[in-house]
C-alpha cells in the first residue's frame, strides 16, 4: 500500500479499541481480548459479563478463527447511495435483506474459492454488526444496547447467478463467500467510519458509513421487527460503490477505520 493510501486509511484520529477475537490451540477454542497484539484470555461468557486474564496468552501455535459463530447471517443490499447509482437502481424505501449460509464463513487469512471460474465473481467490502443479546422489536434509539460490536466482512457474490435468479441466497452462500474478522471491536461509533477495499494493493472501494442509507441502529431495529436476532448473529450492512471482479491469485484487504484489517487470498 502506498503512502498516499496509508494517509487515506489513517486520516482521522485514532479510536480506542476493545477488540475480542476467537482462537484455537490444539483442540481448545477460546475468546480473548486483543491489546497491542497481545491476547488476554476471556473467562466466562463472551455475551455475558466476562473477565480477562491479567497475563497475556502466548501466540505460538494459535490459529485465529471467525470471531463469533452466528445462528444466521443477514445481508443488506443497496444500502449505499453510490452503489445503488452504479447499479442503476433507485435507493430502497426500506432495507432489503436476505439470509446467507453460515457455512460460507471464513476467517482472516482464509482462502476464497471461486466455484465457477467462467462466472463473474465480485468482491464487496462491508461493515458487519455482531449482535450481543437476544432482540425482537427494538427501536433504533435502543438498538445499540443489543450490539456486541463491529467487524470487517466481505460479501463475495457470483454475479452470473445473481443476474439469472430473483433470489440471492445461492449466489452469495457458496463456501468461503463470507470472510469475517479478525476481531469484534466492542467500543466504536459505527456512524462515521472509512470503508475501503484494496485489491492487490490498489484501492477499489473508498467510502464512509455516514453514506449508509439505513444506519446500523436502523438496520437492527428494522430486522428485529421481522425476525428474532440472537447473540452472535451477523448483519452485513451493505457495500459501497466500486465493486469489481476477482480472480485466482488476488489479495483482498478490507480496511475499516478503527478495526483490524481483514485480509484474504483468492484461491
Amino acid at each position: 500500500m502506498s503512502a498516499g493510501d496509508s494517509q487515506i486509511v489513517n486520516r482521522k484520529s485514532k479510536i480506542t479499541m476493545a477488540a475480542i477475537g476467537r482462537f484455537q490451540k490444539g483442540a481448545e477454542i477460546f475468546h480473548a481480548k486483543v491489546v497491542d497484539g497481545e491476547l488476554f484470555r476471556l473467562r466466562g461468557e463472551v455475551f455475558g459479563s466476562p473477565s480477562f486474564d491479567r497475563k497475556p496468552t502466548p501466540r505460538k501455535g494459535l490459529r485465529t478463527l471467525i470471531p463469533v459463530v452466528p445462528s444466521k447471517i443477514i445481508a443488506v443490499g443497496l444500502n449505499y447511495a453510490d452503489h445503488a447509482r452504479e447499479l442503476g437502481k433507485p435507493p430502497p424505501k426500506e432495507p432489503l435483506f436476505w439470509l446467507k449460509a453460515t457455512t460460507s464463513l471464513i476467517s482472516d487469512g482464509g482462502k476464497i474459492e471461486i466455484p465457477f471460474p467462467h462466472h463473474r465473481t465480485d468482491y464487496e467490502a462491508e461493515l458487519a454488526i455482531v449482535i450481543g443479546r437476544r432482540v425482537r422489536n427494538v427501536t433504533p434509539a435502543a438498538a445499540s444496547r443489543y450490539i456486541l460490536g463491529y467487524t470487517a466482512a466481505e460479501d463475495i457474490s457470483d454475479r452470473t447467478i445473481q443476474n439469472s435468479e430473483s433470489q440471492w441466497a445461492r449466489c452469495k452462500s457458496f463456501d468461503t463467500f463470507t470472510p469475517l474478522g479478525p476481531y469484534v471491536e466492542t467500543k466504536i461509533d459505527p456512524h462515521d467510519l472509512t470503508v475501503q477495499l484494496f485489491q492487490n494493493g490498489q484501492l477499489r472501494q473508498n467510502s464512509n458509513t455516514n453514506q449508509l442509507i439505513f444506519n446500523c441502529y436502523r438496520l437492527v431495529s428494522f430486522i428485529s421487527t421481522n425476525l428474532t436476532l440472537l447473540p452472535g448473529d451477523v448483519i452485513l450492512t451493505g457495500t459501497p460503490g466500486g465493486i469489481g471482479p476477482i480472480q485466482s491469485g488476488d489479495k483482498l484487504e478490507v480496511r475499516i477505520q478503527g478495526l483490524a484489517p481483514l485480509v484474504n487470498q483468492v484461491k
